[in-house]
């Protein structure tokens, strides 16, 4: 299909969608550090522009899924933030009525479908998910995302090969924002390119600059329009950059201040500040506005994640099996 044009209106909708994004997440930071949130947290921080214009290229029966850095996704496809805030903080509200958290976000009625904690496990479910929709014929594309570490798993060759013999409707992304945990790109293979990966495949592949939305956005609308064409999958390498460490637990000893600094200069968020100024798009009475919008939300997610239940002991049993009265289930 044609590519959709960048309106004034998508400009504002990317700015206090990533404003908002990333305003959640460092209240979720807050609360991680008051023990509200417990385990793991892995925050997108500078990492939203790959979303906000990936988001803008899908359709209806699109689907979604990635690691374990999968907070804000749902909420790009429409999951209350509350109630990812809810589960994130183990409470009975979230989306998996608190036994997922930070690690296993999902929602198969906006599909986004993980979430998922197992580095590369995502992939082969990725390519799962395009052969269910090809065997159906409902024209849906399967965005499959993956950080850089990812890559060097057996499962990402392997799916690499079957997609493209199949033909598969799906995306492949990397999301290499430079560091696998604290390992950089540099001291895990001899090369850095590392869409040249789909060239073994015969896979059509590029690098994009995934620091800006508004290139972020044709090059998924390219490589969704030749999946859903029958023309099978693409790999993109979205270069990024994470402000925060791998998570919460990471002292960040691998790289310099500066060097995270260097990056800000170029935050997705203030690079559309800049297109909504320049373009006269937005004055700074409409910045205030969404930037009370952003944290009266904000705060109403926390409000309704303090309030929420902690789930009881008996939900250990429920939604272990699909059949509702399976005999091999005890609650006593």
């Amino acid at each position: 299909m044609a590519k959709k044009k960048i309106t004034k209106q998508v400009y504002l909708k990317w700015y206090e969608e990533m404003l908002f994004w990333r305003k959640f997440e460092d209240k979720a930071a807050a609360l991680y550090i008051q023990q509200k949130i417990r385990g793991f947290l892995h925050l997108y921080n500078g990492q939203e522009a790959v979303l906000a214009g990936a988001v803008y290229a899908m359709e209806e029966n699109d689907k979604m899924i990635t690691a374990y850095r999968n907070h804000v996704q749902p909420i790009a496809l429409g999951v209350d933030p509350r109630k990812i805030m809810a589960e994130l903080c183990g409470k009975v509200t979230g989306t998996s009525q608190g036994n997922g958290g930070s690690m296993h976000m999902f929602s198969k009625e906006h599909n986004f479908y993980g979430g998922h904690g197992i580095v590369g496990g995502q992939i082969p479910l990725g390519a799962g998910l395009a052969f269910a929709d090809k065997y159906k014929g409902n024209g849906g594309v399967t965005l499959c995302y993956m950080g850089d570490g990812a890559i060097r798993q057996g499962s990402f060759h392997e799916t690499m090969n079957l997609a493209m013999l199949w033909k598969l409707p799906v995306v492949f992304i990397v999301e290499n924002n430079g560091y696998a945990m604290g390992t950089s790109v540099a001291r895990t293979a001899n090369h850095s390119d590392l869409y040249k990966l789909g060239l073994g495949y015969e896979m059509p592949c590029e690098p994009v600059d995934g620091m800006d939305p508004t290139i972020v956005y044709p090059a998924m609308q390219e490589a969704m329009d030749r999946a859903r064409k029958g023309d099978g999958p693409t790999l993109l390498e979205m270069r990024t950059y994470r402000y925060k460490g791998h998570s919460m637990s990471d002292a960040q000893h691998y790289r310099t201040k500066e060097e995270v600094a260097e990056f800000q200069k170029r935050d997705p968020i203030g690079i559309v500040h800049k297109i909504l100024q320049d373009k006269k798009y937005a004055t700074e009475e409409d910045f205030k506005a969404i930037d009370e919008r952003v944290k009266d939300l904000v705060a109403e997610c926390v409000k309704f994640a303090d309030e929420s239940e902690y789930p009881t002991a008996d939900n250990l049993y429920k939604n272990v099996y699909i059949q509702e009265d399976y005999p091999f289930i005890k609650t006593h």
